[in-house]
């Protein structure tokens, strides 16, 4: 099923393009200046088709807070942790509990106004916030993740952001009928590569699942992370991942590293994409995140395990001529699982000739009355009694006939001798 939401996607383009209500940016303000990811990466150009409006990005985090001005584009939300707020806007998860606003900013800040405060790279999408426990402490992580996915999708999301990683290749087959419902429903999900610097030394799920949009992350200079990133064959693009701003829970604006940021920059791009190209499917959203990209310098392949197909560009995302294609670029989940689960084996092979006809048993004969156990029966007569007796009888014969012999051998001897001895 594809979501039918192209023509209100068309209007918010157009009101975008009129930009009568974007606020001139206040060149005074460190904040905007501390942005360098929006110029550097083509997000400022990009504005001038888009902003993201009439886009939903769902944001699969700790939380989005409630406070702060610059999380106004937040419009609906849950918790699947048990720990937060039905909102999903109370922040969980201990010394990480801003970790979901800080990504939130990074996507779809508004500002704090007067054109000043932090921005999102898709500052007219709207933003849904679904809190997740990542220690599982109430519900596993697995279904949380599941559970999130699937609300999502149902709540109107066009872009899903997972800055999260399990640090392991493998992922709970739950996950498999999750994501597909995410694909079947084009819906676009990006997930961090994850950081060497806080353990994970390769890519993880999510990011190891086919069709998912994973991204590395880059320095200012745009060379690999060597603490805010890893490397992994499924990378499909990187973005900034160091010296990032975000916005806390209460308002605070904190300098950050890590995939976590890079992940929602370009979840962002992908808003300003779809709601510049409302026409296209999740596929060739994909294809033109990954095609435009900007070879890195420091490549030596495309794709390439530390750069993915490049650094990712969103005036030419948005902008350039890009074929279409007719398939996932990042690849086919459906087909992995026919692989690797085998839930889609192929038939059954039927049999090429009929059954062979097997002669009937003879009858069974008549039960018998079970014998008495303490009386002899014919087969113990004829075999063990009456076998026996006459082994007795013979016995006793023999026994009787040595006897009657010794007895006469005996009373000859006595007949010969004297009955009185000589004188």
């Amino acid at each position: 099923m594809r979501r039918l939401w192209a023509a209100a996607a068309a209007l918010a383009v157009a009101g975008s393009l009129t930009g009568a209500a974007v606020v001139p940016e206040d060149p005074t303000d460190p904040v905007r200046a501390g942005e360098y990811w929006l110029d550097q990466y083509g997000v400022r150009e990009a504005w001038q088709t888009t902003r993201g409006a009439g886009v939903r990005i769902a944001v699969i985090d700790t939380g989005v807070g409630r406070g702060p001005v610059e999380f106004s584009g937040v419009v609906d939300g849950t918790d699947m942790s048990e720990l937060g707020s039905p909102d999903g806007r109370t922040p969980i998860g201990g010394m990480n509990a801003n970790h979901g606003s800080w990504v939130a900013s990074l996507a779809g800040a508004r500002g704090t106004g007067e054109g000043r405060g932090m921005i999102g790279v898709a500052p007219e999408a709207e933003i849904l916030s679904i809190s997740i426990d990542i220690a599982g402490r109430e519900v596993p992580v697995r279904d949380q993740i599941a559970e999130a996915i699937r609300w999502s999708v149902d709540n109107g999301a066009h872009v899903i952001n997972m800055s999260l990683t399990t640090n392991t290749l493998d992922w709970d087959p739950s996950w498999d009928e999750a994501f597909s419902y995410a694909f079947d429903n084009d819906v676009v999900i990006v997930v961090a590569a994850g950081n060497r610097g806080s353990g994970t030394t390769r890519v993880g799920a999510p990011a190891t699942i086919p069709g998912v949009l994973t991204v590395g992350g880059v320095d200012p200079s745009g060379t690999a992370s060597v603490d805010a990133s890893t490397q992994g064959i499924t990378i499909g693009v990187s973005a900034p991942s160091e010296r990032l701003m975000g916005v806390s829970a209460d308002g605070t604006l904190v300098q950050w590293n890590g995939t976590s940021g890079a992940a929602p920059i370009v979840a962002g791009i992908v808003a300003l994409v779809r709601a510049a190209h409302p026409g296209l499917d999740a596929d060739n959203v994909l294809n033109r995140i990954i095609s435009t990209a900007t070879p890195a310098a420091g490549a030596t392949s495309r794709p390439d395990l530390l750069y993915g197909y490049g650094l990712v560009n969103a005036a030419a995302a948005v902008t350039a001529p890009v074929p279409a294609v007719s398939a996932n670029p990042m690849g086919d989940l459906a087909e992995w699982i026919r692989l690797y689960r085998r839930a889609d084996a192929d038939p059954v092979p039927q049999p090429t000739s009929g059954p062979i006809e097997v002669p009937p048993l003879p009858a069974a004969e008549a039960a018998t009355e079970p014998a008495n156990p303490l009386l002899p029966t014919e087969d113990s007569l004829r075999y063990g009694s009456l076998p026996l007796a006459a082994g007795t009888i013979a016995s006793i014969m023999v026994v009787l006939g040595f006897t009657a012999a010794a007895q006469r051998i005996r009373l000859a001897r006595e007949s010969r001798t004297p009955s009185h001895p000589p004188t």
